[in-house]
């Protein structure tokens, strides 16, 4: 649930990167923090706490003429909160800013220390930023050291990576968590979230598992696993930037409070046909949904809490019994699935990255799956059943 934002374009990136970290605030966080290229220099500023903090450590300085960076806010998994652990992470050389859990940290960090590589944080990005820039020294290529990096890491990550010998060029990989890459009129962006950029387009396009991209002011080019520059389509999102804002109200929880009734209209309106509810559903998937003898309902955090009050009317309403679980435990545990079970996933970003991982178990295993989330064309949204 890390918040990515990068820019490469005209005057004004810095504004561009903070005013995306903003608008990704109600993912939550507890450390935020930017790259940045400031003349041909490359900078890294970053806080533990709020974004407030991060701005006064850059009102310091003035950066004018800024064109090219990227940003992060963090939720702490390996090591604290504090400015230590904050992102970017880097050398000085190249800087990345990530979203997902390096799983083989533990064996990158004895590969690298062999070789001499000393680590200042307790993260796993540090690790997988330190991997690239020991590719990078081998390659000299950015696009090589960081596909080279990419075949040696284990787990989910979306990263956003500048390199100080590549001034105003922002290069992002994915696998396992999304990430969207935006034209806009003034530049390119990357970023975690569609929202973040809404305020200067709403052109986005998904990248793919191990594809990279490379962003200048000008150009968007896309190289796929294999090497190969590939085609893409750009979608658009037909969602405004007010609904991905705090409409006035201190916090989102409280907004989304005052939302709930609003919320609950909007979600029924269209379904309720004569008294009976109507859902679009292929005649396959109502079947295995009509015949199920029990639920799954698995979610992180308050989406959790959620579930538990799905499950207390589910049995009430329906009398089939239905299981709550956390979506970290689920995808870790080997889960017992009947072939005839459904598994629903709840995440209100639709990204969450132990809630995909559940969904793509459940797919692997044959099971329906079902998906309530907040954010039409999400990861999990588009591969729900």
């Amino acid at each position: 649930m890390c918040g990515i934002i990068g820019f490469a374009g005209k005057e004004g990136a810095l504004e561009k990167l903070m005013s995306g970290l903003g608008a990704l605030e109600y993912r939550g966080y507890d450390s935020a923090g930017v790259a940045f290229f400031d003349g041909e220099k490359l900078n890294a500023v970053k806080s533990g706490g709020r974004l407030c903090r991060l701005a006064e450590k850059l009102s310091v300085s003035t950066h004018d003429g800024v064109t090219c960076g990227i940003g992060h806010t963090r939720w702490a998994t390996h090591g604290d909160p504090s400015d230590v652990n904050s992102h970017p992470h880097g050398n000085g050389r190249v800087y990345a800013v990530h979203n997902g859990i390096i799983e083989n940290y533990v064996r990158l960090s004895d590969f690298l220390e062999k070789r001499g590589y000393t680590f200042e944080s307790e993260t796993d990005t540090e690790r997988a930023v330190i991997l690239i820039d020991y590719f990078y020294e081998k390659e000299n290529d950015p696009v090589k050291a960081i596909a080279r990096a990419a075949e040696m890491m284990e787990g989910s990550f979306a990263l956003g990576v500048v390199f100080a010998d590549h001034p105003n060029v922002v290069y992002a990989v994915r696998r396992g968590s999304p990430l969207l890459v935006s034209p806009s009129d003034d530049g390119n962006f990357i970023e975690s979230d569609i929202s973040a950029v809404l305020k200067y387009t709403h052109r986005f396009a998904r990248l793919d598992e191990d594809e990279i991209a490379v962003l200048t002011k000008d150009s968007i080019t896309f190289i796929s696993k294999d090497g190969n520059v590939t085609d893409k389509e750009f979608e658009t999102a037909e969602w405004d930037t007010e609904a991905a804002e705090k409409g006035g109200y201190p916090h989102f929880m409280l907004k989304e409070i005052h939302e709930e009734a609003e919320a609950v209209k909007r979600t029924v309106k269209g379904r309720l046909r004569d008294g009976e509810v109507e859902f679009e559903l292929s005649d396959p998937v109502k079947r295995k949904l009509y015949s199920a003898k029990r639920l799954h309902i698995v979610a992180c955090g308050t989406a959790m809490h959620a579930g538990l009050i799905g499950k207390h009317a589910i049995e009430k309403l329906v009398r089939i019994p239905v299981d709550v679980e956390i979506a970290s435990e689920f995808r870790y545990r080997n889960p017992i699935l009947d072939p005839g079970d459904v598994v629903v996933i709840i995440s209100q970003s639709g990204e969450t990255a132990d809630s995909i991982a559940a969904l793509r178990l459940a797919k692997e295993r044959g099971n329906l799956t079902l998906a309530i989330v907040n954010v039409p064309g999400s990861t999990i949204a588009v591969e729900a059943d």
